[in-house]
């Protein structure tokens, strides 16, 4: 093998290790993407996960819609805390200080044109309290009822029978009972609605990967 023919091969096996060795580019996160939040140690973040998993091994507790300005990153969201809000994306990476796992999610580029729309509505549906019982309402919304809403009107999401047992088990969790049993309401089992793991899940969607 001549000198030139080993030089070669040297130099294209140091560009491949470097080329590997290189940080992946970070996501540009354009306005209308949609942050799935991972489920946190609480109880009902734990059982909303366990009962909504999906095929694709999702593992979501919470989810918000992305806007992007001049003035920085925003996302749309309804938090139990702050009801149908607006937080610095810094504050949904970061809940109470915590580093939880956030995924994001880009619409279809056939559904990208139903954006606009859906950040309009989505600022309509601000200031109103959190939805706690997690029953479809006009007055206050839960995290995927607000997003859902948002893009209703283009019916990019749909509703399903919700479902709050254990699959493993056929039997509501613990932490669902007493949930309810406090509010002194019944589960809504097979009633109408959505969760984060089911939007996720959606074909409308494309996964673009974890926020570093």
């Amino acid at each position: 093998m001549s000198y030139k023919l080993k030089q070669s091969i040297f130099l294209l096996s140091l560009a491949g290790l470097f080329a590997c060795t290189q940080p992946a580019p970070k996501i540009q996160l354009q306005s209308g993407d949609i942050l799935f939040r991972g489920a946190t140690s609480g109880k009902i973040s734990e059982a909303i996960d366990k009962v909504t998993q999906t095929a694709e091994a999702t593992h979501f507790s919470h989810v918000g819609i992305v806007e992007v300005s001049n003035s920085g990153i925003v996302v749309l969201h309804a938090s139990p805390d702050g009801g149908t809000c607006v937080v610095s994306l810094e504050d949904f990476l970061h809940p109470e200080g915590d580093s939880v796992m956030v995924v994001a999610y880009r619409l279809k580029e056939e559904w990208k044109k139903t954006i606009p729309a859906a950040l309009t509505k989505a600022k309509q549906l601000l200031g109103k309290p959190y939805n706690f019982s997690y029953i479809l309402s006009d007055t206050a919304h839960y995290c995927s009822e607000f997003v859902y809403l948002a893009f209703a009107a283009d019916s990019v999401f749909i509703l399903e029978p919700m479902t709050f047992k254990d699959p493993a088990t056929g039997n509501f969790p613990s932490a669902w009972e007493e949930y309810y049993q406090k509010m002194g309401l019944e589960i809504p089992e097979g009633l109408p609605g959505c969760n984060p793991n089911g939007l996720a899940a959606s074909d409308k969607l494309e996964r673009l990967g974890k926020i570093e």
